[in-house]
């Protein structure tokens, strides 16, 4: 009587290269697939969260902001908005209140965080885990300190990559000194910051709001 032969299941070709010489796999072919995957999932590799800085003195807070934050948030799969503590300025609001300002602002954003930090901000974005600060370039000025600052940045840490991203052109002019001037001189400040900022804006400076026409 012939012997009876065991027929296998057809085993990948990428399975049988991680099999044992001389070992004996008896493989169902509806786990061929799983096999496969399991087998090249770590050559492949797993998806890594990108997480960015987007640092600045925000005093105030603009639009001009806001829309780099909402487009930013779209893009990385975390976005910190980051203030620097800098004691050698004056500034307007002080970081407290500027963070409140922005939480309140981008409370809708889940992605979203906002922080405060001092020192370099290579050394934040490295204990934050980042891989990435995002910049805004409004004008050629912009480019040409921002790119210095980019190329200084990784210099000092080489796996930090720095994102340029032009503004709407509705706020390719706007800066937070231009709204504090505006405010100071009782300009009207309608589309260019927040309405619950503005009203923060006139009070610290002592300006009456507007009264509409």
């Amino acid at each position: 009587m012939p012997s009876a032969q065991l027929v296998l299941p057809r085993v990948p070709l990428v399975a049988r290269a991680y099999c044992r010489r001389k070992t004996v796999f008896r493989v169902d072919s509806a786990l061929q697939h799983s096999i496969k995957l399991s087998i090249l999932a770590p050559a492949r590799g797993t998806l890594k969260r990108v997480i960015a800085i987007y640092p600045g003195s925000f005093d105030p807070l603009t639009n001009g902001h806001l829309d780099l934050i909402q487009r930013g948030a779209k893009i990385f799969d975390e976005l910190v908005v980051a203030i620097l503590r800098n004691s050698e300025k004056s500034p307007l609001f002080t970081v407290d209140e500027r963070l409140e300002m922005l939480r309140q602002c981008t409370s809708h954003l889940p992605n979203v965080s906002v922080e405060s930090f001092e020192g370099l901000l290579v050394d934040f974005a490295r204990a934050r885990g980042a891989q990435a600060v995002l910049r805004g370039i409004r004008v050629i000025s912009d480019y040409e300190y921002e790119l210095q600052m980019a190329w200084m940045n990784r210099k000092l840490d080489p796996t930090l990559e720095t994102v340029f991203m032009m503004p709407a052109g509705s706020y390719s002019y706007l800066s937070s000194r231009l709204v504090r001037e505006i405010a100071s001189l009782g300009g009207s400040l309608a589309g260019l910051i927040p309405a619950t900022i503005e009203t923060q804006l006139r009070e610290r400076l002592g300006v009456a709001p507007l009264v509409p026409k």
